[in-house]
């Protein structure tokens, strides 16, 4: 797709994996994360849990990344493994939702912090009750709902698909600055949070019991989902395989050096934050890392750290643009989709045709949905796939033992059988809490059945594609 020389980097590939993760869910998760739980110390623990759980996401996927190196990543290992059906609707998944409403979900943690500082139209109650989107048998969708930062979070998306279009260097270029600008926006929060004469490791100890058990699972499956959220985004490195120097070293050291910063990062912030401001007062923030250094160093403070958390989450936007539409390129250039979607702009080499259709479909997510909705239908199929991945491990080493492997996942089977153990056991639980809320009146949308319904659309999609019956002929 580039020639060597135009390829990126290690210290590029790092900074992919460390911008699409930093960016958004560090810096409004926690909030409903603190509500959920009521606990510090047991939100920390889900933060630890999810960081290992995705570390060993990241090593499964580093050994299917490096054995078959190519841009579409997990497009094109799903059909090396199961076929040309399963690696459609990935395809169609990763489109529709997997790498959309992650960007989306992003957009809005962006748009809503550039809020502070311009104010942002915002409609009636009364005229967003009267026009809204029912989905039988789902809930109810109000797209009038925080439209001042939809129309921001929408320019932002059309505004980075367009950059990318224009040029892959370009794209990574600002995805190295993004990256060093992010670990300087980290540090100072950090610094500007501990150092504080208001802050106290008691905050650490105030927690509330759960009323009863069910409400300890609903908390820590919806904590879980933020955590995931938060963490999610280093798959994008694999999507971008064919464009990586040395790829079956490069994939590999960039997923694991990406995670274990970020991991580490998160945990420092997450302690920072309940170092400054207790529990309840985390709960009730919807701008928690503002609020937290407005306590800590005052409101000058709180607001240039607002501006480095747009800083922040742009550099987030523009790894997710670069990166995702690489699948749907892949779909094109393979005939699964027009080839009018894996076409190369001549000028610069990159996917034109297939960043624009994402930043359009991006949009129509954006002005329908809500931040909630999306992340948590992003995170729900997200970990759909890593469960399809890990259990890909065990069939591809079954089916062919003799395949070179540059790179094999440390402790398998047992950290892939638990990893397989841990997503079914998630995604069980969160359709279960989704649709006991939805019943309760607690939530609009069966947020998890929503996400199957769009995925399973890709099923007549895939029979009515002229191209479907060429895959896997040509995808290898």
């Amino acid at each position: 797709m580039s020639s060597s020389a135009s390829r990126l980097s290690l210290a590029t590939g790092v900074a992919i994996v460390v911008g699409s993760i930093i960016g958004s869910g560090l810096f409004i998760r926690p909030a409903a994360m603190a509500q959920q739980l009521s606990s510090p110390w047991l939100l920390l623990l889900v933060w630890v849990a999810a960081g290992l759980m995705s570390f060993i996401g990241a090593l499964i996927f580093a050994e299917l990344g490096a054995m078959l190196p190519k841009t579409g990543g997990l497009f094109v290992h799903f059909n090396h493994l199961f076929g040309a059906p399963t690696a459609f609707l990935y395809g169609w998944s990763a489109f529709s939702i997997i790498n959309t409403a992650s960007v989306a979900a992003i957009a809005f943690v962006c748009a809503s912090y550039i809020g502070q500082f311009v104010p942002l139209a915002q409609c009636s109650e009364e005229l967003i009750l009267r026009y809204p989107l029912p989905l039988p048998g789902l809930g109810t969708l109000y797209p009038l709902k925080d439209i001042g930062i939809k129309a921001v979070a929408i320019i932002l998306v059309m505004g980075f698909s367009f950059i990318n279009a224009k040029s892959l260097r370009a794209g990574g270029r600002f995805q190295q600055v993004s990256a060093i600008i992010n670990f300087s926006i980290i540090a100072l929060l950090s610094i500007g949070l501990l150092t504080s004469k208001t802050g106290s490791i008691t905050n650490l100890t105030n927690a509330h019991a759960p009323a009863d058990n069910w409400q300890l699972l609903a908390g820590l499956v919806a904590a879980f989902t933020g955590a995931f959220f938060a963490y999610d985004g280093w798959i994008n490195i694999v999507s971008m395989a064919g464009e990586i120097r040395e790829p079956q070293k490069n994939i590999p050291r960039s997923l694991l050096l990406g995670v274990a910063i970020c991991m580490f990062i998160y945990i420092l912030i997450n302690f920072s934050y309940f170092y400054v401001l207790p529990v309840d007062a985390i709960a009730s923030s919807a701008l928690v890392a503002a609020d937290a250094m407005r306590v800590a160093q005052g409101e000058q403070f709180a607001l240039l750290a607002g501006g480095m958390i747009v800083c922040c989450t742009i550099g987030a936007i523009n790894a997710n643009v670069m990166a995702t539409a690489r699948v749907t390129y892949a779909m094109g250039r393979d005939g699964v989709l027009s080839g009018w979607f894996g076409q190369l702009d001549k000028g610069a080499g990159t996917p034109k045709n297939a960043l624009m259709l994402h930043g359009w479909w991006t949009t129509l997510l954006i002005a329908t949905g809500s931040f909630d909705l999306l992340a948590d239908m992003y995170v729900f199929i997200t970990w759909m796939v890593y469960l399809l991945g890990a259990v890909g491990i065990f069939y591809w080493r079954y089916k062919e033992p003799a395949y070179y492997r540059p790179y094999k996942i440390s402790g398998h089977p047992y950290l892939t059988l638990l990893f397989v153990l841990f997503s079914a056991i998630y995604l069980l639980a969160t359709i279960y809490k989704d649709i006991t809320l939805y019943l309760e009146g607690k939530q609009a949308v069966i947020h998890s059945l929503l996400a199957l319904v769009i995925v399973l659309a890709g099923v007549p999609l895939y029979f009515i594609s002229p191209g479907r019956r060429k895959v896997a002929g040509k995808i290898d």
